[in-house]
């Protein structure tokens, strides 16, 4: 019998209404309010997202994100900066104790990724895990999408989706990036290089390393197909069903609060700006 979680499309939202309804359902499930969610989103402005440990200063080019019209914000997952732009985000929000989650990170991320893979699967992609041979290498780039880690998405040898994870409350958060599109010439203003040399380099590596949705697929998707696609991935790759959930006003005005109080301030989005910093 297969177990029924929420599913929730926010569709277009502030970045700081994003992070903000991420850690509320992480609350609302480690509180027995809720069951397991799926949440798909997007963002309105498109935004850069550094991860929980990030340093800032010396790695993101701020004035340039603010020229482009994007946002900054700062997740509660670690991981490297992510431009959210023309894609689909995830987000998975499940019991550490759940009897399908194993206790391990790594293996963790394979059964949730499960449901991505089928996705692309759906999209007629031939998509699968990356398994690292040894160690992530050290590149020092601040950019996401500039190598796989376990149990990412991969097409071809290049990253297709990147995920990141944390647990808190005895829940866990594990939110992810679909790209449709890629804009590397806007990506990689973002990002604070030495020379317009090593930025060059660092751009074409990147193309080599990393690919979007429309740059593989055999026909022009569409932001409803890949809802379509990894809704039904998900249910097929974790074997659930899905029910409808809708915010009531008091969850919104909970959500509002964290906004205004953390994801919308800028103690908390430059609170890395110190020797903790990655």
């Amino acid at each position: 019998m297969k177990e029924t979680w929420y599913f929730l499309d926010t569709e277009y939202n502030s970045p700081e209404f994003n992070m903000a309804l991420d850690e509320a359902l992480l609350r609302w499930h480690s509180e027995g309010d809720i069951p397991p969610v799926l949440r798909f989103y997007c963002w309105s402005p498109a935004a850069l997202s550094v991860g929980y440990f990030q340093k800032i200063d010396g790695k993101i080019d701020v004035n340039a994100v603010k020229e482009h019209g994007f946002q900054l914000v700062r997740r509660l997952t670690g991981g490297r900066a992510v431009l959210h732009d023309d894609e689909l985000t995830y987000s998975v929000i499940v019991s550490e104790k759940h009897e399908k989650m194993p206790n391990s990170v790594t293996e963790a991320y394979r059964v949730i990724s499960q449901g991505i893979l089928r996705g692309f699967q759906n999209l007629h992609l031939d998509a699968e895990f990356s398994i690292p041979e040894g160690k992530l290498t050290q590149t020092g780039s601040a950019v996401c999408f500039d190598q796989p880690s376990w149990y990412e998405l991969v097409v071809a040898g290049r990253k297709a989706a990147g995920s990141a994870q944390t647990r808190q409350k005895g829940v866990i958060l594990q939110h992810g990036s679909i790209p449709l599109e890629v804009d590397e010439d806007k990506l990689f203003d973002l990002f604070v290089y030495p020379n317009e040399r090593v930025k060059s380099k660092a751009k074409q590596a990147f193309g080599n390393k990393a690919v979007a949705i429309n740059d593989i697929s055999p026909v022009k998707r569409n932001m409803n197909d890949l809802r379509l696609a990894f809704k039904r991935g998900f249910e097929e790759g974790l074997n659930i069903n899905f029910v409808p959930f809708e915010l009531s006003s008091e969850q919104l005005k909970e959500v509002h609060k964290l906004m205004e109080e953390k994801y919308g301030n800028d103690d908390w989005t430059f609170k890395r700006n110190t020797n903790l910093g990655a």
